[in-house]
């Protein structure tokens, strides 16, 4: 008797528990904070943080230089969300002065097993993907605004994200190390 074997694609398990565990840490900020706003900022903070940490490993795994416009910039977005969520964004939408573009997903990780309540409409729930693109550029001197223009879980067709870019950043050396 031959024994079947169940073998189990660890890129979707893996998806799935991010996907479960980062639900239930916006759940958990919802019964914590009372005020949906604050969770919003909240999950902002916590992606920039991310996002801080994150450009060092992208960077050491794929031995990349400075980006010398946005476009450089956006493909490396692009790339990073094939890395690290196994999705890849479509790029398009880009403004006339190729300072702005959009980042399209078919379907948003994050999202998966997840409706929103009536009373939850203003929450922004993927807005920690926001964060860790404005965390992870202003590492690297780029100073961005990211903000949601479409999501699935509001029932738009694809979810959206705006990238803008703001300035760029002088390096700097820290206080008390001339």
């Amino acid at each position: 008797m031959s024994r079947q074997s169940t073998r189990l694609d660890t890129k979707k398990v893996n998806s799935e528990l991010l996907t479960l565990t980062y639900g239930a840490l916006v759940s958990q900020m919802l019964r914590d904070f009372e005020n949906v706003e604050d969770v919003n900022k909240q999950l902002d903070r916590i992606g920039f943080n991310m996002g801080m940490r994150l450009i060092e490993d992208f960077l050491s795994r794929t031995g990349s230089g400075r980006c010398l416009d946005m476009r450089e910039t956006a493909d490396k977005i692009q790339l990073a969300f094939r890395m690290y969520l196994n999705v890849q964004p479509t790029i398009s939408n880009w403004a006339a002065s190729a300072d702005e573009f959009s980042l399209i997903f078919d379907t948003n990780p994050l999202t998966e097993f997840v409706e929103l309540p009536q009373d939850y409409q203003q929450l922004r729930y993927s807005s920690i993907l926001c964060g860790c693109i404005r965390g992870a550029l202003e590492m690297v001197q780029l100073e961005v605004q990211c903000w949601f223009s479409q999501d699935q879980l509001k029932g738009d067709a694809t979810t959206e994200i705006r990238v803008k870019f703001v300035r760029r950043l002088e390096d700097a050396v820290p206080a008390g190390e001339d």
